[in-house]
């Protein structure tokens, strides 16, 4: 574990390596505790630096065994080397050198899961952000590319594969029943995507053919016995190759493409070049084992490693601030995968529900940074929803503002001139400027500027006249680090709806630009003026949420319905009735809190019960359409002075008053969508058996029995279904004896398979009530519980922590304090998950006075513990400062 220096990293103060180094040879001398690893490096001194400026190498945790120059050995005075630096100080005249380094490390120590590590007999690597100083000393950064070749060394019966990035080119047997194998990867590339695996799995092989015809071996390797659950994934390997062929025209550029699925895994995948790791949650999938939105992450995260062959591999980030420029942009392509993939309108909603529910949270609170960030202290810490999904639609945005054409153009600009660079923002931006003509400074402030926008709107419409007059005001609220803000350039999308539910055509329009269907927003006030508009239309605004903003609309409360029932774009129709619902809960809150009972709209009901019955959607937009928001997202619109075990019992009541007005026809839906056994993991059928468990869900509420429930899962041909309707048992009927059997039952059928039995863990971790502390306490003692498997953790801390808002926000504050202390805990195996952990609390500030007091406490035991590791420390500061 490194020492937290306190050093802060900042974009401006950016400067060229004095050094690069164009050639890298690495020999790995595999065993458990004591690998040796031989690091052949070609120097060259970078242009402009003088003779004679030091070579300083990063560590971390290093065993230096050897050093020499040209051959020569180093004498103990011409260097200084610690575990954590390496400066060279007698170097040779003239502009290159070869230095030779070796190092020896203990894999099997290595519980932090950065570097090179050994788990479940299988050595594996994970360089990104800075594993690869772990293995050896090196210019650990992305703008140093490399060609490396590497040769493995390993004892065969324990390692009988041996992987790393490239093409094989060679392999033997040893004596004393050794072996080894060479890989040469033609490609420069920085060390943060250098990988190995080695050990023994099994795999599954396929073969791609590219659009200029190459052959392309393919290989995912898995634990031995599941070979068949990687079906799935090759199938989506495939499809994603030959999508990024048919879209962006971006062909594979090696002989192999292997994926390797692990079980100890601190990300979800990682992109290596050649050689992608994986979870193996988002790898192994049937329908016994896998739920529908399991295959729907492994499609979508296949994918997107697989992208990142073009936007992270062959156009890497030329430093650590310009991380969006490799993860949003992957993101976007990715999303766009699986809109092509399935349906656009519910993958748009999916979409917009993950960014409302991860990434405004963290623009409203204390971690809020720009999409790229200027400073960073851990660059681990910044892995986060702003880089990734506000990234995304920043991307997005561009294609709306220049169009499909114009977008394509400027991608394949990119794709041309950058191919092999380490490239930044800037260098994005400037081709669409040159491809379109227009001028994105302004729009750029999206990357430079945190926090999400607030756009208010008011209307007024004239019938005499048949003008209506839309006034429009920007704001964004203030950030830490920025008290002020500049204007954005707000892409919105929006339409005019009729009285007979069609958009109305206007004949003239000035005060904002307007082009295709988007009101472009770039002053803090338009006044936008329509003509030709002789009846009052409804506002439909954001449509496909262009633009990633809050909305505060002056409307009529009838608007609202309206667009839910009428409005021609799906996502805005989709988001009429969620704030409906949404209001309709912190009403009802509010009323709870005043002592007084809660009530409901009829209309809210009837609305439901319309789009379910109405055959024109695909069952997976129903499906969503009925999901209330969660009581995480009505806490975000409440934004202070929060009270989660009020917005339960609202909530709680909306769902009992929606199942009660549709009783009969949900349950002759529900059964109609029975699939007769059958299983596909296709879109449609998904959706189905979405749309089916969404109604479990409220006839479950709106019965004391818990009959049909433990029928669907006793009779549960899938994991979709039985996860499902277990879930249901113990969010609507915990105390049952047909629940706590089902729970017996599914322990008992999966409980030698770790990642299903992380879906018992997330179920029982997700269940309200002050209860639930108490089952996640025992849940921690558990056989199938690991501390140091970052899989178990998320899928039990992480998931009371996030997603159970009254088990973890106690009153009495028991909840933060068993939080704080599990979060030390796991910080002293791997400070990575320990600070990813630690971001559950980044609201604290949002909680009413006595959860608010209770929960900083808890931040206060984790930030005055002893001996904390940079990430830690970080997240912690951030959060109490």
């Amino acid at each position: 574990m490194r020492t937290d220096t306190g050093q802060v990293f900042k974009l401006e103060d950016y400067r060229r390596p004095d050094y690069r180094i164009p050639e890298t040879r690495l020999s790995f001398d595999l065993h458990p505790d004591r690998t040796v690893v031989v690091s052949e490096l070609l120097i060259e001194r970078a242009d402009g630096v003088p003779e004679g400026t030091p070579l300083v190498l990063d560590g971390d945790g290093l065993d230096l065994l050897a050093l020499d120059i040209n051959g020569e050995p180093l004498g103990a005075n011409a260097y200084e080397a610690t575990p954590d630096r390496l400066a060279i100080h007698a170097l040779p005249k003239g502009p290159s050198f070869r230095l030779r380094v070796t190092t020896r490390i203990d894999p099997s120590a290595n519980q932090a899961l950065m570097g090179l590590y050994r788990s479940s007999g299988v050595y594996t690597t994970q360089c990104e952000a800075e594993g690869f100083r772990r293995i050896t000393y090196s210019l650990d950064r992305p703008d140093v590319l490399s060609v490396y070749r590497v040769r493995l060394e390993a004892d065969k019966a324990a390692a009988p594969l041996l992987l790393s990035n490239g093409n094989p080119v060679e392999a033997g047997d040893l004596p004393g029943g050794r072996h080894y194998a060479v890989w040469d990867d033609p490609h420069p590339k920085p060390s943060y995507l250098f990988a190995l695996v080695a050990g023994d799995l099994g795999v599954v092989t396929d073969e791609f053919v590219t659009m200029s015809g190459r052959r392309v071996a393919l290989g995912i390797y898995v634990e031995k016995g599941k070979e068949p659950r990687a079906a799935y994934a090759m199938d989506a390997l495939k499809r994603s190759m030959t999508w990024d062929e048919e879209v962006f025209g971006r062909e594979y550029d090696l002989d192999v493409f292997n994926i390797v699925a692990v079980s100890d895994f601190n990300m979800g995948a990682m992109e290596n070049k050649g050689l992608n790791i994986f979870n193996d949650k988002y790898v192994l999938a049937d329908e016994e084992t896998a739920t529908d939105a399991d295959f729907a992450n492994i499609e979508a995260i296949i994918a997107h490693e697989y992208f990142h062959n073009w936007t992270g591999n062959r156009i890497t980030c030329r430093d650590w601030f310009q991380l969006c420029l490799k993860e949003g942009l992957t993101v976007y392509r990715d999303h766009e995968f699986s809109a092509d993939q399935r349906s656009r309108a519910v993958k748009r909603i999916a979409e917009v529900r993950t960014l409302k529910a991860h990434q405004f949270p963290e623009d409203q609170g204390p971690l809020a940074h720009p999409v790229r960030p200027r400073r960073y202290r851990e660059i681990n810490n910044f892995y986060t929803a702003t880089v990734y999904e506000k990234g995304s639609e920043v991307v997005r945005m561009i294609r709306t503002i220049l169009g499909v054409d114009a977008f394509r153009a400027g991608m394949d600009l990119y794709f041309e001139r950058h191919d092999g660079d380490a490239a930044t923002i800037e260098d994005f931006l400037a081709v669409f400027e040159e491809v379109s003509g227009r001028d994105l400074s302004q729009f750029a402030l999206w990357y430079h500027q945190a926090g999400t926008p607030n756009v208010s709107v008011k209307a007024s419409h004239d019938a005499a006249t048949g003008e209506l007059v839309l006034d429009i005001e920007q704001s964004s609220p203030p950030t830490p680090g920025e008290s002020r803000k500049r204007l954005m350039h707000i892409p919105l999308a929006f339409g005019l709806v009729g009285p007979d539910g069609r958009d109305m055509i206007w004949e003239t329009v000035e005060g904002a630009a307007v082009e295709h269907g988007v009101l472009h927003v770039r002053k803090r006030r338009h006044h936008v003026r329509f003509t030709g508009i002789a009846e009052r239309p409804r506002l439909s605004l954001n449509r496909g949420f262009s633009a990633p903003v809050t909305l505060s609309v002056e409307e009529r409360p009838e608007d609202r319905a309206f667009l839910a029932r009428h409005d021609g774009d799906l996502y805005s129709r989709w988001q009429a009735l969620n704030g409906l619902m949404t209001d309709a809960v912190i009403e009802a809150s509010k009323q709870l809190r005043d002592g007084r009972a809660a009530s409901f709209s009829a209309e809210i009901a009837e609305l439901c019960g319309t789009i379910a019955a109405d055959d024109r959607f695909e069952e997976a937009y129903r499906a969503l359409a009925l999901s209330l928001p969660s009581e995480a997202d009505i806490a975000r619109e409440i934004g202070s002075n929060i009270d989660p075990d009020a917005i339960l019992s609202a909530r709680n009541g909306l769902i009992e008053a929606i199942a009660g007005a549709n009783a009969d026809a949900f349950a002759t839906l529900y059964d109609r969508l029975a699939d007769g056994g059958r299983f596909s993991p296709d879109a449609a059928s998904a959706g189905r058996r979405a749309l089916r468990n969404v109604l479990l869900d409220y006839l479950a509420a709106g019965s004391r029995a818990p009959g049909r429930a433990a029928a669907q899962y006793g009779d549960a041909g899938n994991m979709t279904d039985r996860s499902a309707a277990l879930a249901v048992l113990v969010m609507r009927h915990a105390d049952a004896a047909e629940t706590k059997a089902a729970l017996a039952d599914f322990e008992a059928r999966f409980g030698s398979d770790a990642l299903v039995m992380d879906k018992w863990f997330q179920i029982q971790a997700a269940a309200p009530g002050t209860g639930a502390l108490a089952t996640v306490r025992a849940l921690t003692n558990h056989p199938g519980f690991s501390i140091a498997n970052p899989n178990r953790v998320r899928a039990l801390i992480g998931t009371f922590s996030s997603a159970n808002q009254t088990g973890f926000h106690r009153a009495d504050g028991e909840g933060y304090r068993f939080f704080a202390g599990i979060v030390l805990e796991v910080e002293q195996r791997n400070p990575q998950v320990a600070a990813r952990l630690a971001t559950g609390l980044r609201s604290w500030r949002s909680l009413e006075p006595r959860r608010k007091a209770l929960a900083r406490e808890a931040l206060q035991k984790i930030a005055t513990a002893e001996n904390l590791s940079p990430d830690l420390r970080d997240i912690v500061e951030r959060t109490l400062a």
